[in-house]
């Protein structure tokens, strides 16, 4: 099999390089920028969630404590509020063998020189993440901007590495599924 990156379809004709490593002992490679997109503010999304949460709760409940939000509910006014945390495109699918996944991290330096962090922590691609129906496999960060301050990313920004890894199963494992769509289509 083959471990390899190559550009996604609707970039094909945009000049990206492909995800590379800084140095011979460097783990990850460097993804940059697919497009220019402004990262809001952390607390411009607290302010729109807040708002529109406080109205749905009782005036006795102020931080919803008595009455906390389910994870469907909470997932029902992201969705009414259009407040999600903004995916910046890579450009970028890869080819991964069974048994691999990329751990998709910010590059050390974004968070120490520019507050910016993912707001998975971590990501994880998947080897069925490629070239799935949905968005053939295109890897996307999900970056929260902690300064109170919109920030501009610009096309060939370095912001996130993946790292290639091995993982493995217990004697146990059943699963049989195949990968029908794209992020976050494994579970709920």
């Amino acid at each position: 099999m083959a471990v390899f990156f190559e550009k996604v379809s609707r970039f094909a004709d945009v000049d990206l390089p492909l995800p590379q490593r800084g140095t011979s002992d460097s783990a990850g490679y460097d993804f940059i920028v697919a497009e220019d997109v402004v990262l809001p503010p952390y607390e411009w999304f607290m302010t729109k969630l807040r708002d529109a949460g406080y109205n749905k709760l009782k005036a006795d409940d102020y931080w919803g404590f008595l009455t906390p939000f389910s994870l469907d509910e909470m997932a029902k006014l992201v969705k009414e509020t259009k407040v999600k945390v903004p995916l910046v495109s890579t450009g970028m699918k890869c080819h991964l063998d069974k048994g691999q996944y990329l751990q998709l991290s910010v590059r050390s330096s974004t968070p120490l020189k520019h507050w910016i962090i993912l707001a998975n922590s971590v990501g994880v691609i998947d080897a069925d993440y490629y070239n799935n129906p949905e968005n053939e496999g295109e890897i996307f960060a999900q970056l929260i901007n902690m300064t109170p301050f919109a920030i501009q990313l610009k096309r060939g920004d370095r912001v996130v590495q993946g790292i290639i890894k091995s993982y493995g199963t217990t004697d146990s494992d059943q699963a049989t599924t195949l990968r029908t769509g794209g992020m976050g289509s494994t579970g709920n």
